[in-house]
């Protein structure tokens, strides 16, 4: 982990949020669910696969098809939001060990969060969390013109964090947001989701919790 940046520390670190920072997968798996059960139809882990890490238009769009319904991304989108801006206002709580990280590396270095979910979603997850105070940076997906796995999100916050981004950190959970890092030059991270699947992060860890983790952002000197 310390290798990450040649002995260095990094510059400046850009967070995920959802699955990262925020337990908010089970919540986009409950509407999901209910989505898919309104067309009668089973959601378990093939379903999920398709739909983990991205875009509210595209999970829609990729649903869409799964629907049969190619044509009704815009209208799925709208009832997918709806449906899972209730369940993460209600029930969504911070990832073990995320404000504890989050505090940690804002006290040494700026810090970002960039997350492939709408401006009302995001906030929503970051308010029910307690995480919303944190960030000087929040970009989410409605406010690029490509949301990830375009690494616009990421060159968009090395931009608002006035670092470069072979200089600044991501952390990821999903393969979507994996790429859009990778694709901006940004080093990376990897807390996988989806435990099973090959996650080619830089560094790959089981929890922000992970003790090499904390002992490393530790030693960064304190602004």
């Amino acid at each position: 982990m310390k290798g990450l940046f040649g002995g260095r520390n990094p510059r400046a670190v850009v967070f995920d949020c959802d699955g990262l920072l925020m337990d908010t997968e089970p919540c986009w798996s409950v509407a999901e669910t209910e989505l898919f059960a309104r067309r009668g139809l089973p959601f378990g882990a093939d379903e999920k696969a398709l739909v983990i890490g991205k875009s509210l238009p595209a999970a829609a769009d990729a649903m869409a098809e799964a629907f049969g319904e190619p044509d009704a991304g815009a209208e799925i989108a709208d009832e997918l939001l709806r449906l899972v801006t209730e369940v993460v206002t209600a029930k969504a709580e911070a990832m073990p060990g995320a404000r504890e990280l989050v505090e940690l590396t804002a006290a040494a270095v700026p810090v970002a969060v960039a997350s492939n979910s709408p401006r009302a979603l995001l906030d929503a997850a970051l308010v029910r969390g307690g995480l919303a105070g944190m960030f000087p940076v929040k970009l989410a997906a409605d406010e690029v013109t490509a949301p990830k796995p375009d690494p616009e999100m990421y060159l968009t916050a090395c931009a608002l964090l006035n670092v470069e981004p072979a200089d600044a950190l991501a952390f990821e959970d999903s393969m979507t947001g994996l790429r859009s890092a990778r694709a901006a030059g940004v080093p990376v991270i990897g807390v996988p989701t989806l435990k099973h699947q090959d996650f080619p992060a830089d560094v790959v860890i089981g929890s922000l919790r992970d003790e090499e983790l904390l002992s490393w952002v530790r030693g960064w000197p304190q602004r």
